[in-house]
This record gives structure tokens, C-alpha cells and sequence, in this order.
């Protein structure tokens, strides 16, 4: 996949996803950076599509993590936005998600960029004029 990608809709940040995910495999972690309303869990619902599952993707906002089993490979959706310390990461099984060879995608990553290991893929969603940017970072 090429990036930059711009999307000029919600519909092409979805399709964004789900190409996204034909390259995943087990242990891919993604690290998703973007304001509030940039469509970082709209890029995970095309992800889930992309792997195949019909499962209904929801913001992990208030529950922190969601975890989707249907697809080629198992996701764990994390919400870092509102955990304030590294620890409350770890205690929610962050380091037995990051094991148990599904795919990792982590919202709001750059709250603690500390916990990701080397192979991270870091993604950040912008806006620009008529739409959405994906950009990978470092």
C-alpha cells in the first residue's frame, strides 16, 4: 500500500481499511495518531471488513478495549485516550494482547508510544481540504 492515501469520504476511509488489512498477518500492531473525529475507528471497521469479519466495530472510548474473533485473524481495539499512565495500559492485559497473535490496532497511540515494541506500524489520520490523509510515521 502507498502512502500518502487520501480519502475524500468516509466510504474511502473504510475501503482505506480493509485494503490496509490484506497485508496484515498474526502479531501486526497498529498505532493509529489523529484528533478527535479523524476516523480512526471508521479506518478499523475497514479493517475488520478487510479481514472478514461482519461484526459490528464500536469505539472502545468508555470501554477501553474491544476484541473481535470472527475474522481471518482475532483484533483487539484499544482506546488510549482516556488512560493516564502506562500502568492502567498494562493492566488491562496490554502485554498478553500484544502475544496472543492477533492483530493489535491502538487508538490515540501517541499517549504512550513507550509500549509499542520496534515492529509497529504508526499511522496517522489528518485532515486536509476535502478529506482525510493517512500518512505513515515513524
Amino acid at each position: 500500500m502507498d502512502f500518502p492515501i487520501f480519502c475524500p469520504n468516509p466510504e474511502s476511509l473504510l475501503q482505506s481499511g480493509a485494503d490496509y488489512a490484506q497485508n496484515l498477518s498474526s502479531g501486526s500492531i497498529i498505532a493509529l495518531v489523529g484528533g478527535l473525529g479523524m476516523g480512526k475507528t471508521h479506518f478499523t471497521k475497514g479493517i475488520l471488513k478487510g479481514l472478514g469479519s461482519e461484526e459490528v466495530v464500536t469505539s472502545p472510548t468508555f470501554a477501553l478495549l474491544q476484541e473481535y474473533r470472527s475474522g481471518r485473524l482475532p483484533v483487539f481495539h484499544f482506546d488510549l485516550y482516556r488512560l493516564e499512565s502506562e500502568a492502567a495500559v498494562l493492566n488491562l492485559g496490554w502485554d498478553d494482547y500484544l502475544e496472543e497473535g492477533g492483530v493489535v490496532v491502538a487508538e490515540w497511540a501517541n499517549l504512550f508510544p513507550n509500549l509499542f515494541p520496534p515492529q509497529t506500524s504508526w499511522l496517522e489520520i489528518v485532515e486536509e481540504e476535502g478529506g482525510r490523509v493517512i500518512r505513515r510515521t515513524a
